[in-house]
């Protein structure tokens, strides 16, 4: 970090600050929370798990109506960072509302998360698209790496806090039920949001903008539709967001799948939650090294060496029959996880135009969540053919396959030309 100017280090602490909610809300804490919520208002093991998937997939589905649009308007002088802001204290305030809400409650419980989801989610759209406006084309892996790495250490922290607390409730070392345990990981969570947010807000600053219009609605939507009326200017750009759906929904099926795929193991919960922690702890310096290394091999090299390794991840699993193969597997995610996602951030970040970079982070966060519903999908099916959660896992190679084959024809790294609105004023620079 001591490399890092302040604003780079300003925001790479964002990262820090909202990856505890990945962990606690999204994947440990708040799933488990939910289904004992439904379960004792009297809903099915089957009802509760459709209306968690329903959750997530509205909340998946509204940012990806507006991600296209609010990042077009954020393109405009002030509103990037007011965007951010809106759609970062929308997460941290529901999340917030979470340890608030009722125990048995469990649809005001679905609500709030569906805001909490489209608050981080909005938010990560202008924090990936401020990497333009931080650092220099130069040392934009070598940031976002730093980024990934500061996440997943900052993410464990709460984590485990949250863990000590409800373990010690279980276990009566502390006056507080497992309920109150619970609501006090989540206020934590979103305590913790908040505060290292600060640095963010108060440090880093919108450089790249076009000059603002009369009506930035109106003309935002002059701007998509000349972003896609030029689409073969974006020949490059596009290209790679392909190659990206597909082998981002091969890692993302790995990661969102693996506890599932462990418990088909015999793998006790506590043991998972082992395992999940200890990944987090490997990604960290390994999404440095991925980092260091784009510096010398280029992002491009890097993100196929990831995919390389996503394969063999895939491969191994088809043998895979202890727990020390899981081990193994979990080691190999932690080493890789970080780094692709880090350098598919930067490598995007240098091919769009600065001035325009919201706008496409924005379809960068769409083709990022709807990788994720090919992969689950294709996973399910294999499983339930062949009756084997190996070959679900072994499937997954297609998907890596296709994006390596698709980002091998992305042309030589170039920036995307400015959009082409002879009504919209020339980009600018402060």
């Amino acid at each position: 970090m001591k490399k890092l100017t302040k604003q780079e280090k300003s925001w790479a602490m964002y990262d820090w600050a909202n990856s505890a909610y990945s962990i606690v809300v999204v994947t440990a804490i708040f799933p488990l929370y939910f289904k004992a919520s439904a379960t004792e208002a009297g809903l099915s093991a089957s009802t509760s798990t459709a209306y968690w998937g329903y959750a997530n997939s509205i909340a998946t589905l509204l940012i990806s109506i507006l991600a296209p649009l609010l990042g077009t308007i954020a393109d405009f002088k002030g509103f990037k960072k007011r965007f951010f802001t809106f759609f970062f204290l929308l997460g941290v305030l529901f999340t917030m509302l979470l340890a608030l809400v009722p125990f048995d409650q469990w649809i005001f419980l679905l609500a709030c998360f569906i805001l909490t989801s489209v608050g981080f989610a909005g938010a990560n759209i202008f924090y990936d698209a401020f990497l333009v406006d931080v650092t220099t084309e130069e040392r934009m892996s070598r940031t976002s790496a730093y980024g990934y790495a500061t996440g997943y250490i900052g993410s464990t922290i709460p984590f485990l806090i949250g863990i000590g607390l409800i373990m010690s409730a279980q276990m009566e070392l502390i006056p507080l039920s497992l309920t109150i345990a619970m609501q006090a990981a989540f206020f934590i969570t979103a305590l913790w949001w908040g505060l290292f947010t600060i640095p963010f807000l108060k440090n880093i600053e919108q450089n790249y903008y076009i000059d603002p219009v009369p009506n930035p609605v109106k003309t935002s939507f002059k701007r998509l539709y000349a972003t896609f009326k030029n689409i073969r200017a974006y020949k490059s750009l596009f290209l790679f967001l392909l190659a990206y759906f597909f082998y981002i929904d091969g890692v993302h099926t790995i990661l969102t799948m693996s506890t599932a795929y462990g418990t088909d193991m015999g793998l006790s919960s506590t043991t998972l939650l082992i395992v999940l922690f200890v990944t987090q702890v490997v990604a960290a310096p390994f999404s440095l090294l991925y980092g260091k290394l784009a510096g010398k091999y280029n992002e491009k090299n890097m993100i196929l060496f990831g995919i390389i390794i996503y394969t063999l991840i895939c491969i191994y699993a088809f043998f895979m029959d202890s727990a020390i193969d899981f081990w193994i597997l979990a080691l190999l995610v932690g080493s890789s996880q970080g780094g692709i996602q880090a350098l598919s951030r930067s490598y995007f970040a240098k091919l769009v135009p600065k001035e325009s970079s919201n706008e496409f982070f924005g379809f960068y966060n769409i083709f990022g969540k709807f990788a994720a519903i090919t992969g689950p999908f294709l996973m399910g099916v294999t499983t339930q053919i062949t009756g084997q959660s190996n070959m679900g896992i072994f499937s997954l190679v297609i998907l890596f396959v296709i994006g390596a084959v698709i980002l091998i024809k992305v042309p030589a790294q170039q920036k995307a030309p400015a959009v082409p609105m002879t009504d919209i004023p020339p980009p600018n620079q402060s």
